[in-house]
């Protein structure tokens, strides 16, 4: 098959406008062409006059064309053959050691998840520990925060089945490299698994929350007929190793230790725990487990009215049913040597409580499919680097909890959110009263002044540059659109740091750091990606008898 990639079409194009275009572009006659299909199909909005939609096309054509239009467009960056996307399993059952040990997962978010399938496929049987509970409890759970402030601190938004990407706008696409096309696989398995056809060929594909839920139950039920074995509510409080044969030799791991006391002897480990699960980083770091301090973001949530940010994106095309909601990604540098940029941006969505541990306040975003509430949201935040939080490597996490902690204070000492309107805050005065945009998050949003909320450095990094990206969005420095406070959890605070040959922790044979705990992903896709990658290191080592 051929690839035509930046075939572009008018917004309100016919369908059959397709073919037309294409048969132009490939200048052959329509007996010619045997079939396509849309492998991407994104949007151009650079002038919002004539926004236009972007077409990558896999295209079969007679037998006896193929060489000729390869020759013919030899020097079109944008014609060219196929690349086989398709996923290729590294192991059987028959390959792993007889005397290998059932494989052990920790953690069952995107990352656990995907590498727990990808080890049942291949027929190895994974054990998947998980310290929070089947996702229709943990949803229960979590709803009775955001509307009763009642935190459960072992299922909430951060723990559970599916992880903290099952709270949000479901994002599907990643800039992590991918040269084997894992995330095709990631893809595929979430259609199987309930996902609307349109995230195979969607420039920027995303599911919602509520198609989550569904999608990560499916996947477990697949998991379990392959022989998987789940066990909910197991949280890992200890791991047991056996001594290197020399001194500069990695330990292996031989086991992990359960809160009720039971061991599971195990081989082969993946760490798949989440960026939040500081409790279980602590337990690696007394364990000696090598871990690595690393840069992280924080500040705020910020809401403009969906509206607003679809007429800055689309112009007179803001509202067709093939552009959706618009988003946006923003950075700024400012004056005082930070970074301040856009993270998670979820349009049409809400902002949530993200609490994991009591008396603190965290926020998020996500979105529901349809993307159709009245406000967008994204976190503005500030980079930060070891050097802003100096001590061991578990010092970014005590970093995190003092800002969550204060912004628990700022809303009243309770789960209610501290907020402040857009001018106010640049103007240094507390907000009093709600203008035009009304809060999304839940328990609620108590004004007040966010100046004690962050770092002065990211105080002012901020202030100077919400309205620097007015010039980017035009009406995103509105002054009563609302400020959240705190957004912490941008990414993990560690590393733990892994080869990059065999994926093992660089101290402990056995041991798979994966996933955004690990500090090797960052969103849903990235997470599966490196889940699966981790999969087949596992089971390549099981074959040679680790």
């Amino acid at each position: 098959m051929l690839r035509i990639t930046e075939l572009k079409l008018p917004l309100n194009h016919a369908e059959a406008d397709v073919t037309e275009a294409l048969l132009a572009r490939l200048e052959i006659k329509p007996e010619a062409l045997l079939r396509f299909i849309v492998f991407r199909r994104g949007f151009d909005s650079r002038r919002k006059a004539d926004v236009q939609l972007v077409y990558t096309l896999d295209v079969e054509v007679a037998p006896a064309h193929e060489a000729y239009l390869l020759k013919k467009f030899r020097k079109d960056l944008n014609i060219g053959v196929t690349p086989d996307t398709s996923y290729k399993f590294v192991a059987t059952p028959d390959t792993a050691n007889e005397k290998s040990l059932r494989p052990v997962i920790i953690g069952l978010g995107p990352c656990g998840m995907f590498a727990a399938l990808i080890l049942a496929q291949m027929g190895l049987k994974p054990i998947i520990l998980e310290r929070g509970k089947i996702v229709r409890e943990r949803t229960k759970d979590t709803w009775a925060f955001w509307r009763k402030g009642e935190l459960d601190p072992e299922s909430n938004v951060q723990y559970g089945e599916g992880g903290a990407g099952t709270f949000s706008d479901g994002k599907l696409w990643s800039q992590v490299k991918d040269p084997k096309h894992y995330g095709r696989k990631v893809l595929e398995e979430f259609v199987k698994a309930g996902a609307p056809e349109e995230i195979m060929y969607s420039s920027k594909p995303h599911v919602g929350t509520f198609r989550l839920v569904k999608m990560v139950e499916h996947i477990r039920e697949t998991i379990e007929s392959l022989g998987g074995e789940f066990r909910f509510q197991h949280k890992v409080v200890n791991l047991e190793f056996e001594a290197g044969a020399a001194a500069d030799e990695r330990k292996q791991i031989r086991g992990v230790v359960l809160e009720n006391g039971e061991t599971i002897r195990a081989d082969n480990v993946i760490l798949a725990i989440g960026h939040s699960a500081r409790d279980t980083f602590k337990m690696l770091f007394d364990c000696g487990v090598y871990i690595e301090a690393k840069p992280f973001s924080i500040g705020f949530r910020v809401e403009h009215p969906q509206g607003l940010i679809d007429r800055a994106r689309f112009g007179p095309s803001a509202g067709h049913p093939a552009l959706g909601a618009a988003d946006y990604k923003l950075v700024h540098h400012a004056s005082n040597g930070r970074a301040v940029y856009s993270f998670c941006m979820c349009p049409g969505g809400t902002v949530v409580a993200a609490s994991s541990e009591p008396g603190r306040v965290v926020t998020n975003g996500m979105s529901q499919y349809s993307r159709n509430e009245m406000n967008a949201n994204a976190g503005i935040v500030v980079g930060i680097t070891p050097e802003d939080y100096p001590g061991h490597a578990l010092a970014g996490i005590e970093f995190q909890r003092h800002w969550e902690s204060r912004a628990y204070e700022l809303g009243g000492s309770t789960y209610s959110a501290p907020g402040q309107l857009v001018g106010d805050f640049v103007a240094g005065k507390a907000s009093t009263e709600f203008g035009s945009v009304q809060p999304s998050y839940k328990p609620g949003v108590h004004l007040t002044d966010l100046a004690s909320a962050l770092p002065d450095y990211a105080i002012t990094a901020i202030r100077e540059a919400l309205p620097a990206f007015d010039k980017q969005i035009p009406g995103f420095f509105m002054a009563d659109a609302v400020l959240t406070a705190v957004e912490t959890r941008t990414s993990s605070p560690i590393r733990i740091k892994r080869n990059d040959t065999d994926l093992q922790s660089v101290n402990v044979r056995g041991l798979f750091p994966a996933g955004e705990g690990a500090g090797y992903a960052g969103g849903i896709m990235s997470a599966g990606i490196d889940g699966i990658r981790v999969a087949e290191a596992v089971a390549l080592g099981m074959a040679a008898g680790g």
